[in-house]
């Protein structure tokens, strides 16, 4: 609970802060960096200097003290999810409690800097309230999880073994691993990910997340991974490329422990997987676990992607449907050269909606802003739509 005379001062200052936020969060990094350069093998590099993840971090900080200064609990829901998805990416990457007061000095040093004189004893020490508010949650969450999964965050990642290299489809490759020494592959939800990081050939360690592309035990692990090709002047992805290229059977990736919050329940309800692109991975989990344990439940598979050619796992999904007693499989197809990631792609009122349907997401953030809304707009509830944001998106924000 924040204490009353921060209260006063974070409501007042909110507006300022809010509008400099992402320059703050731009001078943080900085600093950050150059006093911890180890700390830049924790980050997506891509997104530092396109700014998402400066975005995102301002998205945090400044969602949490809306959040802590809101009355009657309105932000409370949407914010518990995001600090969830947050917690859940820090655990796969091994983010440890020691370092947060690392981050919490450079971002309130940043405060002063950007802001200056206008910065009084008072406006810090408020603010320094909010950043230690959240991250005693977030460091509790993530012990908690760290506790789950039986994990020790100093000694978390592990060399895991490619037994298995497979193209999907046109720049899709799927890798099945196992782990390099032998021991037994961890449990995992369908639709959770992993962290993969890989030492490129500059000497940068670059960490990714990828879905879990099949259900649990079947003795490994798979990612299905696009080649990230650059648009409109964007550059390729370092790390999909350097996979597509460089990684083949018997070599060895450095794995995290699978993490994600965005699950599959385990009732008997319908379920609606919706996809677009290589968002059809953590689908595919989910629909390979119901074809091998639920397989009379009440399955809609919808997705939308540039091509048949493009559809990655296209034809397990429809061997895994076989085994399911009631399943409706809709796709829709661009040609080559337009963009599946536009919401009207895929028509939200196609879709079969049955009594107490849960929805599952996992797309470009445009896609599922539109499919979400669609989905909204037909009467679903907004708790029972749940989806997977890779990249520093805050969906329920918008």
């Amino acid at each position: 609970m924040l204490s009353p005379a921060s209260a006063a001062v974070i409501r007042a200052t909110l507006p300022v802060v809010r509008a400099h936020d992402v320059e703050i969060t731009g001078e943080f990094y900085s600093s950050m960096f150059s006093a911890h350069p180890e700390l830049l093998d924790l980050f997506n590099q891509g997104n530092q200097a396109d700014g998402r993840q400066q975005l995102a971090l301002a998205s945090a900080v400044v969602g949490f003290a809306e959040y802590l200064i809101t009355e009657a609990g309105e932000a409370a829901a949407p914010f518990e999810r995001i600090a969830e998805r947050i917690a859940h990416k820090h655990v796969s990457l091994g983010i440890r409690a020691e370092q947060y007061p690392i981050v919490g000095h450079h971002l309130l040093t940043a405060v002063g800097t950007v802001l200056g004189a206008a910065v009084t004893p008072e406006i810090f020490a408020a603010w320094h309230e909010v950043y230690w508010l959240l991250a005693c949650r977030l460091i509790a969450a993530e012990a908690r999880l760290y506790e789950r999964g039986d994990l020790d965050s100093a000694d978390l990642w592990r060399r895991w073994r490619v037994a298995k290299r497979l193209d999907e489809a046109v720049d899709a490759v799927s890798f099945t691993l196992v782990p390099d020494d032998g021991a037994a592959v961890p449990d995992f939800a369908p639709g959770q990910y992993v962290s993969v990081a890989v030492d490129l050939p500059d000497g940068r360690r670059q960490p990714r997340q990828y879905s879990l592309s099949h259900g649990p035990g079947r003795g490994s692990l798979r990612i299905t991974v696009r080649r990230v090709r650059g648009r409109d002047g964007a550059p390729d992805g370092v790390v999909s490329n350097h996979l597509h290229d460089h990684v083949t059977e018997d070599d060895t990736l450095l794995l995290g422990p699978p993490a994600g919050e965005t699950t599959l329940d385990i009732g008997d309800g319908p379920a609606l997987l919706v996809s677009a692109g290589i968002g059809i991975t953590p689908m595919a989990a989910m629909l390979d676990h119901l074809a091998r344990t639920q397989p009379t439940r009440r399955i809609i598979l919808a997705h939308a992607d540039r091509s048949p050619a493009h559809h990655a796992l296209r034809r397990e999904c429809a061997q895994a449907a076989t085994g399911l007693a009631e399943v409706d499989e809709l796709y829709w197809y661009e040609n080559d050269h337009d963009d599946h990631s536009r919401p009207g792609l895929m028509d939200v009122g196609a879709l079969p909606l049955h009594p107490g349907t849960t929805a599952y997401l996992c797309g470009p953030l445009p896609f599922m802003h539109g499919i979400r809304a669609g989905l909204i707009g037909r009467g679903l509830p907004a708790d029972r739509i749940r989806y997977e944001v890779f990249g520093p998106g805050m969906l329920d924000r918008d």
